[in-house]
This record gives C-alpha cells, structure tokens and sequence, in this order.
C-alpha cells in the first residue's frame, strides 16, 4: 500500500511545460527531414504522446523496453526487454524517457543506440532525481528536477498503479 504525499506538478504545469520542450525541440530540429522519437516503455507513453501532438517538425515514433526496477524501488542492472524495429543509421534520433534516477538506464539506451550510428542523439527526459544520480548522463531537453521521492502519475507508476494520473505525486510505500 502506498501513501500519498502531496501533489509535485499539476495537469496544468506538465502542459505548460511540455508546449515549452516541444517548441524547443521543434526549433532544434527544423532543418531535419525526420526526427525518430524513441519512447522508453512504459513510463513515457503519455509524455511521448503529448510531446508529440505539439511538435511542428516531421517526426516517427518507435519503442524501446528496458527493465532496471521490477517490482521494487531498488534498481538493478538494465535488460533490453524489446529492441527498436527501426534502423536508426544516419537518423536523428530523441530518447523520451520518463525519469533519470541513477542514470543507468539513460546511460545504457545512449550507448545502445549511439552504435547503431544515428546522424544524431538528444535525449529529453521528464524528471530528475539529481540525488540519486550515479552516472552523469546527457540531458538535453529536461521538464522538471524532482527531490528524492518515489513519484507517481503522468505515466510513472509503483507496483502498477496510478500510472494514468494526470499530474504528478509523491508517494511513500
């Protein structure tokens, strides 16, 4: 059973802040044919869908599925669960994820995608929890800092649960 611990960011905040990385991200990259949005499952189903709706530049979306946590809050090593189905070579590509905690899943998904020699590779994460961070990872578009509190809503979940919330809270299990 989890408790609830207050609101972080509003259904209102997360919109307002996701019409300002869309419309940077959408001035970033106006000179490219294509950007490929790579969501990282589950967490960024939602994120990536609204950051999307409000991109003006030319966009494909495809999914990755990696798993560090499980059912627990304590983070293990990465494992690709489900790998791209689109060939990313010389593409420009964006990594949604939804949170950076330690930074070893965003440090893995660069690496891993980085290979594949896509012409080039931003990241744009949601939240970060800089007081978890393990390894410095490249943020380049980044929604919210978060203090170190498990987080619910907006896609991220505990255990499964409240993942369709529309804002953001904190909670403790």
């Amino acid at each position: 059973m989890t408790m609830e611990t207050g609101v972080l960011f509003t259904e209102e905040a997360i919109r307002k802040r996701v019409g300002e990385l869309a419309e940077r991200i959408s001035t970033d990259y106006s000179h490219v044919e294509e950007l490929v949005m790579v969501g990282v499952l589950r967490g960024c189903y939602i994120f990536l869908a609204d950051l999307s709706r409000r991109l003006t530049v030319p966009r494909s979306i495809d999914f990755i599925s990696v798993a560090a946590y499980g059912k627990t809050k304590t983070a293990g090593p990465v494992r690709l669960i489900m790998d791209l189905r689109t060939d990313v070579r010389g593409k420009h590509v964006l990594i949604v994820e939804d949170i950076v905690d330690t930074g070893q899943t965003l440090d893995y998904l660069v690496s891993l995608v980085r290979a594949r020699e896509p012409a080039s590779l931003k990241t744009c994460v949601l939240l970060r929890n800089s007081a978890r961070m393990e390894k410095k990872v490249p943020i380049d578009y980044l929604g919210f800092d978060i203090p170190d509190v498990w987080v619910v809503g907006y896609g991220l979940d505990y255990q499964d649960r409240d993942r369709a919330l529309p804002y953001i809270k904190a909670v403790s299990g």
